[in-house]
């Protein structure tokens, strides 16, 4: 561990994540649903074709269907005996010397194993196409279970499914599957000076944010939400609803009170009702982040700064509650870029700045950042479309050096 790692008794980013997947407990209540609902969910069980796909040899195109080895010249007139339309077969067996007309789709007769591509045809009579010779045996021929064979495993527990996933469940007649069950997370922000929008402000006050971005990105978690509102700087007020949240979800996630102000009491209400496995960890922005064990539920506690609060939900929470969700998490990708300006930057801590990347004609990466990077200026996200991701132990930079930067992904596009 180095310095950076240890001062002011930070725990490094690296170790945060580690930490909090390893903590994560594993699913085990599952539940069977319409494939139409599965988008986002994760299989609790691998799935099994219990079909091939194709089921029976079929023409990848429109053309002619016949034995590649009958085929005695580069081009040769054969006697046309039926046609194969796809949901329509040919009945009977082709003989050397026959074709037929099939269909894209189209089962292959029994007797063909190479089709030619209409284009490549020539109707002489109703009964007589001269075809060009291919170049191969079973050109243009999808061949049975070539995309999918029987008793394949075809995805594996654990993954999260996506639009072409269900296709495909879809294509080998799965109406249902099992799934973990989807998680519970409540929301609970904190602070007398924060108001729901259309409310008046007075001196000192502003509208509350996080709950709405932490929101936006959970809803395509694919999780239940619970919000609690906006909760008081009271002692009483904020035990209470971590009680009622603790009781309804798996995951609870407070906004705000994790600093070191008189007023902050979610620490101190986390310790009484459960335990605090670390506080405070060596990310900018985001520093004041909590995450702890309550009776029956998980805690995170994000920074009350808008920008603190959506960088550590989406590097720290977000990888943690995949985990809980019965995935696996993978690192987001990452590439180098070359710096259009400098940037300024103390050691201590991993930075996650906002930057806008371009790549050029040439496939050159570059980037800038977005400007001013306070914690509480929320434009700094709404126009980034990276994070530029410095070291702990990086200093400033300058205009045409390298960083590593990390594009958005779908949960903050």
């Amino acid at each position: 561990m180095s310095i950076c790692d240890t001062e002011n008794g930070l725990m490094s980013f690296e170790q945060a994540v580690n930490y909090l997947i390893d903590a994560m407990p594993t699913p085990s209540e599952t539940q069977q649903i319409a494939i139409e609902d599965a988008l986002g969910r994760v299989l609790a069980k691998d799935v099994v074709s219990s079909m091939n796909v194709p089921s029976a040899d079929n023409s990848a195109m429109d053309g002619y269907a016949f034995a590649f080895d009958a085929m005695l010249d580069n081009s040769q007139t054969l006697t046309l005996v039926g046609q194969s339309f796809a949901g329509a077969p040919f009945n009977g067996s082709v003989a050397s010397g026959e074709c037929v007309r099939i269909m894209t789709g189209a089962v292959v007769p029994d007797g063909c194993d190479t089709v030619q591509m209409q284009e490549n045809a020539q109707v002489v009579s109703e009964q007589l196409v001269t075809i060009e010779k291919p170049k191969y045996m079973g050109a243009n021929v999808r061949n049975k279970g070539e995309d999918i064979s029987q008793g394949q495993v075809i995805f594996a527990a654990g993954r999260k499914l996506s639009s072409a996933d269900i296709g495909v469940l879809v294509s080998l007649g799965f109406a249902h599957i099992d799934v973990f069950k989807q998680l519970t997370v409540a929301l609970v922000a904190t602070g007398d000076e924060l108001k729901r929008p259309g409310e008046s402000l007075k001196s000192g006050d502003i509208y509350e944010t996080n709950s709405y971005v932490v929101t936006s990105m959970l809803k395509k978690l694919g999780v239940n939400i619970l919000n609690f509102g906006i909760v008081a700087d009271d002692l009483a007020a904020i035990t209470s609803a971590f009680n009622s949240a603790n009781e309804q979800a798996d995951i609870v996630i407070s906004s705000g009170g994790v600093s070191v102000g008189e007023a902050d009491y979610t620490k101190q209400v986390l310790a009484e009702l459960g335990s605090v496995d670390f506080w405070k960890v060596a990310i900018k922005p985001g520093k004041p982040f909590a995450f702890g064990q309550l009776s029956d539920s998980i805690f995170f506690g994000l920074p009350g700064n808008p920008v603190s609060a959506t960088v550590t939900f989406y590097q720290l929470v977000v990888p943690a509650l995949t985990q809980m969700q019965g995935a696996k998490w993978s690192p987001r990708k990452q590439m180098r870029a070359t710096l259009t300006a400098n940037i300024r930057k103390r050691p201590g801590r991993k930075d996650f700045q906002r930057g806008i990347y371009t790549t050029n004609e040439n496939g050159e990466v570059s980037v800038s950042t977005t400007g001013a990077q306070g914690s509480g200026m929320l434009t700094s996200m709404s126009v980034a479309n990276c994070f530029i991701v410095l070291p702990a132990e990086q200093g400033s930079l300058f205009e045409g050096e390298q960083v590593l930067i990390e594009p958005f992904d779908a949960l903050l596009t």
